[in-house]
């Protein structure tokens, strides 16, 4: 049994200095949509970014049809979609009003991509981080203890692309993503894999906050790498650990950057 896992573990690092397939990542950004999505996503933004604030009413809809150039239906279907996901409710005789922050659903994927267009605080950075921290490590000894071969050949390839992008392009993001999905998906758990989103716009919102470069350091590609091997060995208590602390390492990775550029910009400013 030692022996399999040693022979398997060597086979995977031969792979990871192999040169990179010639396959496309998985771009990290949505495909396009239709209007009713665009408007809902103009709407979904400004109602985040406060210019709509909780409990008071949009628009009404002649103003709004003729400010985006739409048919009602289009507007009531823009609606719909904000009504699902906790962001405005409709009254007769009253209009359509903002709900509470408290019914906004935030772990919506469309509106964790708006509250990164529209808002990406250091607040809420800082609680994506926190939440990560929670669940990842737990469904990385998941996916050790229920991962296939079919899961653990898209956790590598994610991992290669991770390694061949390592100095910053579009791609480093695109695999980060498929990696951390990878992880989640192998834990078998549906509900965890539903998170995926939210490793998307954290990974996407840390780069907007600040950071000047998309490259990734090599402690932090080998962390990765060891959270890797575990879960090719099915050590689920090493791929906790392991995802633990690069999880820790990243957010303060994060911070630093956050801090760097708040620093140069007061030295702009002044």
């Amino acid at each position: 049994m030692a022996d399999a896992k040693a022979t398997e573990r060597r086979r995977t690092a031969r792979r990871a200095t192999r040169a990179p397939r010639d396959e496309a990542a998985e771009p990290a950004i949505a495909p396009k949509r239709n209007v009713n999505d665009t408007l809902a996503a103009a709407l979904g933004c400004e109602i985040i970014a406060g210019l709509h604030p909780p409990g008071s009413r949009l628009p009404n809809e002649a103003s709004l049809l003729v400010r985006f150039g739409v048919s009602r239906p289009t507007l009531r279907e823009a609606f719909r979609a904000l009504e699902a996901k906790g962001l405005i409710v409709s009254r007769q005789k009253v209009g359509t009003l903002v709900r509470p922050k408290a019914d906004w659903h935030m772990l919506d994927a469309d509106f964790l991509a708006w509250h990164m267009r529209a808002a990406p605080t250091e607040v809420f950075i800082s609680d994506v981080l926190q939440l990560r921290r929670i669940f990842e490590p737990q469904a990385a000894g998941l996916a050790a203890e229920n991962r296939d071969a079919a899961a653990l050949s898209r956790i590598e390839s994610a991992y290669l692309d991770m390694e061949a992008h390592k100095s910053g392009d579009a791609e480093l993001i695109a695999a980060d993503v498929r990696f951390h999905k990878g992880i989640l998906d192998a834990s078998r758990n549906r509900l965890l894999g539903a998170l995926g989103s939210l490793i998307e716009m954290a990974l996407i919102g840390t780069f907007k906050m600040g950071w000047r470069s998309l490259a990734i350091k090599d402690d932090r590609l080998l962390q990765h790498r060891d959270v890797m091997l575990a879960i090719i060995d099915r050590d689920a208590e090493t791929a906790r650990a392991a995802m633990a602390k690069l999880l820790k390492e990243s957010a303060d990775d994060v911070r630093r950057a956050l801090a760097a550029d708040r620093g140069g910009s007061a030295a702009r400013t002044g």
